[in-house]
């Protein structure tokens, strides 16, 4: 009997706010939420932007005013809204007007009149150059004598031609949750991104850790760009070209397999399966893939599976911008029609685009198999049970898309249609696309939906791209539209397009509904998640509604095991709702265990059946492996 890997637990950050409890997805669709889900998501992120403290449980202004969600909604509900989702880039990140360069300039006099300046001795090159000459002064000052000339690099400040990106809400700033000290960003959203989706489970995770083997657990994550900052591989590469020196922390955290890292050796304490598999744009679904295969195998019972990127950087800038893949303020204002530049719908799927958006992003996912979440009342949000990965064959250009998406979608839809049948498939999905916002991709993309959906039969195929709100996170980006299906099975909203106006006039739709308002959709059980990267890597993934999988449960396990676990879920729920209700009042609760419970190789049990792991309840026991055996028979 396969299991099937449910989802218990998600969460993390980006433009949109936090995403357990389905607030990021709220704020995408805030337009069609209703009251209270509207001002309870407002209120928390208000929180998390510092807009209004908690005091004793209670939202104040910072006069000490008492506010309730209304309040808080009437009185800082725009600013919020303006302070989230894609928009310009703000100056914690980098200035866009004035970005920080240097520029080569070549200096000298002449015979009759050579230049000198006076500098200290210690500052001199090594070696000397040949057309210098140094006379000793007072102290350890010297004059040197440029006979000819000499290039220097000087400060510099330039705007960017790329002046927006998904950023997290205005003001909140991970790094403060934790002792972060020498952390590059990415590593802080790490462990405050899978903190938020291990506490929405509801249930401790030395609990799980009760029930399951040392072995039996399993963390994927990673990042594309690695860590770019000034305490990772940025800092490293910058510190010659600066004169600095390379810290020892440098290196080590720069690397883009550290998230996994970082969440076993501070978050988890796992010493189960861990690694981290690149796909470029398409890098959470390949780690997806990693997790479902385990555990429909029987190999883990429990993973963590996610994701970290922190690539608004002026490097990322450049490296993206020189490719001509960023939407430019140029390019949105020709694409708007002249004017002032809106940068806020810098990101517009299938729309008139001129490229897409860059934006940083934390998102992480609990799985399990079936019977674990059974046997601890787990909250089911859904299951993923396949993921499809082809790349594109001979290729003329590697940024180009390809021919491998046709193959991973086609066998996606193929996949739900033998677990809910055609009909389900043609009535009850939808499609969160890739929607990278470039021209190349709302043609591509939208023929390749479209072929699809006409081979099996599928008309009016609701298509959403979350990347409207949050820009494209690179490794993180599937994994955004995986939160998002979340809310949509929850909720009933497929978002609109609502950063564009109009369909574009080359996007293919004979088979596809594509809306610019949110819109209501009753019965929605299937999702593809559709991802494209460069250098060929595509992948698709199938992810089924809760309500669904509550019924193949049921179906499983007997009502009346259903019933046990349907009250042990309660509990579940309810501890779930407690951290939800501190988190909307700034007490995040991050995990992060530093040099705590370390375990003691000496103390570590080995023998020929097993081996007793310190810290772990349950022992590692050698799995049974007869695959070969008839090869020596």
């Amino acid at each position: 009997m396969s299991r099937l890997p449910v989802i218990v637990g998600f969460g993390g950050y980006n433009a949109a706010g936090r995403s357990s409890f389905h607030h990021g997805f709220r704020r995408t669709v805030i337009e069609s939420m209703d009251a209270q889900a509207r001002q309870e998501t407002l209120a928390g992120l208000a929180v998390m932007m510092k807009l209004v403290k908690v005091v004793d449980g209670q939202w104040q202004s910072a006069e000490g005013e008492a506010l309730s969600p209304a309040a808080i909604e009437d009185r800082f509900a725009a600013q919020i809204l303006a302070s989230t989702l894609v928009r310009r880039i703000e100056k914690q990140y980098l200035d866009v007007d004035a970005a920080h360069w240097q520029k080569n300039l070549s200096i000298g006099g002449n015979a009759a009149s050579p230049l000198t300046f006076v500098t200290q001795r210690k500052q001199l090159p090594e070696p000397l150059p040949a057309n210098w000459s140094v006379e000793a002064l007072e102290g350890n000052e010297v004059q040197v004598t440029l006979h000819g000339s000499c290039d220097f690099k000087v400060d510099s400040y330039r705007a960017l031609p790329v002046k927006s990106a998904g950023q997290l809400p205005s003001g909140f700033d991970p790094g403060e949750l934790y002792h972060s000290h020498f952390h590059p960003r990415g590593l802080q959203l790490s462990v405050v991104g899978a903190t938020d989706a291990l506490r929405s489970t509801g249930i401790a995770w030395q609990t799980i850790l009760e029930h399951v083997a040392p072995d039996e657990v399993a963390v994927f994550s990673g990042s594309i760009m690695s860590q770019l900052d000034d305490n990772g591989f940025g800092g490293m590469l910058q510190s010659r070209l600066k004169g600095g020196r390379v810290s020892a922390k440098q290196c080590p955290l720069g690397l883009n397999t550290m998230p996994a890292d970082f969440i076993n050796a501070y978050v988890l304490g796992s010493v189960g399966t861990t690694g981290s598999v690149t796909g470029a744009c398409a890098t959470f679904l390949y780690n997806l893939q990693k997790a479902i295969d385990l555990i429909t195998s029987g190999r883990t019972r429990v993973a963590l599976v996610g994701n970290s990127e922190a690539p608004i950087t002026q490097e990322c800038i450049d490296g993206y911008g020189a490719m001509s893949a960023l939407a430019t303020e140029d390019g949105l204002r020709n694409v708007q029609g002249g004017g002032e530049v809106d940068f806020r719908r810098a990101s517009r799927p299938f729309g008139d685009n001129c490229g897409f958006t860059l934006a940083e992003s934390t998102q992480y996912l609990v799985l399990m198999d079936d019977a674990l979440a059974m046997e601890l009342g787990a909250d089911v949000h859904g299951a993923p049970t396949d993921v499809f990965i082809n790349a594109d064959g001979f290729k003329k250009s590697i940024s180009a898309p390809g021919p491998g998406n046709y193959l991973t979608l086609a066998k996606a839809v193929a996949s739900a249609v033998q677990l809910v049948g055609l009909e389900g498939v043609r009535r009850h999905s939808f499609i969160h696309a890739h929607g990278s916002s470039t021209p190349a991709n709302r043609v591509t993309e939208s023929e390749l939906l479209d072929r699809v959906a006409g081979a099996f039969g599928i008309e009016q195929w609701p298509v959403t791209a979350v990347k409207a709100f949050v820009g494209h996170s690179l490794a993180a980006a599937s994994a955004d539209q995986v939160i998002s299906a979340l809310g949509t099975f929850k909720y009933g909203i497929v978002p609109g397009l609502k950063t564009i106006d109009r369909v574009a006039d080359d996007v293919h739709r004979q088979h596809l509904r594509l809306s610019t308002t949110d819109t209501q959709v009753s019965g929605l059980d299937v999702c593809f998640i559709n991802s494209k990267g460069f250098g060929g890597n595509n992948a698709s993934g199938v992810l089924l509604s809760p309500r669904l999988v509550e019924k193949m449960l049921r179906k499983r396990y007997g009502d009346a095991a259903f019933a046990a676990y349907s009250q042990r879920r309660e509990q579940t729920r309810a501890k779930a709702k407690q951290y939800d209700e501190q988190a909307l009042k700034g007490q995040f609760d991050i995990i992060y265990n530093f040099g705590n419970d370390l375990i003691d190789d000496q103390a570590i049990e080995l023998g020929t059946e097993q081996i007793k792991v310190p810290g772990f309840s349950q022992p590692l026991v050698y799995q049974k492996d007869e695959r070969y055996r008839d090869m020596l028979d």
